[in-house]
């Protein structure tokens, strides 16, 4: 099975407006993340998707493929269904272009269990450290069954507790690498609409809890961190420094 990573990258951010070509140790953002995706899957085999012809240009100087897609892209998964139109692959692996320290061990992860469960969606999920707030809104925390199922995912601090006894120790957080066939991503955009829940928490992967879909959360190394406003970029950046040699 031909698997392909699609690196959705929007420029007009409403938390970080051009956050894929902000630098970081000199270099943007969405090259990071499409050198990381390239030693899981290959050059070749990575695109980013963006509505931005800035964007496009500073990936496709790096040697990436690059796809334009619309400006009205709901969000990051509606951009990826857009962009697999035009690619012809079996496995549709989404890799947020704001997570510039993740573990290229952990895109095969996703990608390997998704050949072994195609009939679910597959989504990555990692402990939070203990230097994150699991009050952030930032952070999605990620509730599963004993199997591995989303439960559902949340902005709050989940699971709640009634008795500060059974207060949990620790959390799952939301790890933003996907895996979907075709089919999947085409009857989610062709849902046409933020459904209830995902509007609400503004976690697109929600939407196919509520279209009825299974999703399988697959547990990795840890250690991401987001961009998702402009104080997390001095972490990400010593993060960064602490495994390359530059």
């Amino acid at each position: 099975m031909k698997s392909v990573v699609i690196i959705p990258a929007r420029y007009k951010s409403s938390r970080y407006p051009g956050k894929p070509l902000v630098p970081l140790l000199g270099k943007p953002m969405i090259l990071w993340v499409a050198e990381l995706s390239a030693k899981a899957v290959g050059v070749d085999s990575v695109y980013v998707a963006t509505d931005d012809e800035r964007i496009a240009e500073v990936v496709k100087a790096a040697g990436f493929n690059s796809l334009i897609t619309s400006a009205e892209a709901l969000t990051g998964t509606d951009r990826l269904a857009e962009a697999a139109r035009q690619i012809d692959a079996d496995i549709f692996i989404n890799v947020q272009g704001d997570e510039p320290t993740l573990d290229p061990t952990d895109i095969c992860k996703v990608r390997d269990k998704k050949v072994e469960n195609p009939e679910a969606i597959i989504n990555a999920y990692c402990w939070i450290s203990e230097s994150e707030d699991p009050d952030s809104v930032n952070i999605p925390k990620v509730i599963t069954n004993e199997s591995d199922r989303l439960v559902y995912m949340s902005r709050k601090a989940l699971p709640g507790y009634k008795d500060i006894h059974n207060a949990p120790n620790r959390f799952k957080k939301q790890v933003c690498i996907y895996a979907f066939t075709r089919e999947e991503l085409e009857s989610f955009q062709a849902f046409g609409r933020k459904s209830t829940l995902e509007a609400y928490e503004d976690i697109e992967i929600l939407r196919f809890l509520e279209m009825d879909k299974s999703i399988l959360m697959v547990e990795s190394l840890g250690g991401s961190l987001a961009v998702d406003v402009p104080e997390d970029v001095p972490p990400v950046e010593a993060a960064l420094r602490s495994v390359n040699v530059l």
